[in-house]
């Protein structure tokens, strides 16, 4: 969509040498408003300021050129404080490359403005996995934080199995218990290798608000709704599946983002 770092890959296709199996999940979702598309951004802190001067230059670029896709920004407040995610999206499979051909009108400004303070940039497709999360009902709100959890699980296809069916097991019980946490898990695709495969966001009013956490803590609302037995069983076999965690908090940055032109 932006720089020279970026390619689509035709992910489907990927997908299903991959993993056996996969293609009518492909194209099942082909035409679901699920798939959005992330840049991440590292800065280094002297070119921060000339940085964001690019970033606000190149989205009224895509304003008087009519680009008809939001993109929202965020900017790391932990782990990598330099470092600023943008995302496009949830849109269908259509819409992205529609997205794709349209930023081209902008890209070589983006190139000769914006390059040049980039340390590196990476981007993948995150597919939203509905019955894994549980979503904001208000999905165009901002909100002022989200925590964003990375799971990276042990090759095979029983980790995936299992993280997956134990995840849909909480959101079940979540759902059920009325549980106060939102979240949101993405499968990613088409990313780089030292990528996660899967990421939780978890959208927070404050500070205050991250740091309460849910009530009560997903094991307790698990064991509540499910017993005990079961809420062992699923975090034993979710821990089994997954290799490696990381979590950081970004907040919104309304400057950053760009928003479609109102008609």
């Amino acid at each position: 969509m932006r720089g020279s770092h970026v390619k689509i890959i035709t992910s489907c296709v990927a997908a299903a040498i991959a993993l056996l199996g996969v293609g009518s999940a492909c194209a099942a979702e082909a035409d679901k408003a699920t798939v959005s598309w992330v840049f991440n951004d590292s800065v280094a802190p002297p070119d921060q300021t000339a940085y964001e001067t690019a970033i606000k230059n190149f989205n009224k670029c895509l304003g008087q050129h009519g680009f008809k896709f939001s993109w929202t920004a965020w900017t790391h407040e932990t782990g990598d404080t330099y470092r600023y995610s943008y995302v496009a999206g949830p849109y269908t499979w259509a819409d992205v490359d529609t997205m794709h051909a349209s930023g081209k009108a902008c890209q070589d400004a983006w190139r000769s403005e914006g390059n040049a303070h980039l340390k590196s940039e990476t981007s993948a497709f995150l597919v939203a996995m509905p019955e894994l999360s549980r979503m904001p009902k208000d999905k165009n709100a901002k909100p002022a934080l989200i925590n964003v959890t990375y799971f990276t699980l042990n090759n095979g296809l029983e980790a995936d199995a299992a993280f997956t069916d134990g995840v849909k097991k909480i959101t079940a019980a979540a759902e059920k218990s009325k549980w106060s946490l939102e979240y949101t898990t993405y499968k990613v695709r088409g990313a780089d290798k030292d990528a996660p495969d899967y990421i939780l966001v978890s959208p927070y009013k404050s500070f205050a608000d991250y740091g309460a956490g849910p009530n009560p803590a997903v094991w307790k609302m698990l064991e509540s709704a499910d017993g005990k037995q079961e809420a062992d069983a699923v975090h034993k076999a979710i821990n089994d599946a997954i290799k490696d965690a990381s979590s950081h908090v970004d907040s919104y940055s309304e400057e950053l983002t760009y928003n479609t032109p109102k008609k």
